[in-house]
């Protein structure tokens, strides 16, 4: 299993900028890409809580998770 980020997909759903996501929650705009694209290896929680904070989402609507290989 994996953990699939689905911020791209809320931030497409309400019509925000990630540029001002990024300045909004505190984080440059390249840390937010790489987020969105799951090209990191955590998420600290402040960061998680001002991301769903600013969407008004709970971190399982950024968050799912997928079937597969365990590698």
């Amino acid at each position: 299993m994996r953990i699939v980020v689905t911020l791209d997909v809320m931030i497409a759903r309400r019509k925000i900028k990630a540029k001002d996501l990024a300045e909004r929650i505190g984080i440059t705009e390249a840390n937010l890409s790489l987020l969105g694209t799951g090209k990191v290896k955590g998420v600290r929680f402040d960061t998680l809580a001002k991301l769903c904070n600013a969407l008004e989402r709970k971190p399982g609507d950024l968050l799912d998770i997928e079937a597969g290989d365990d590698q």
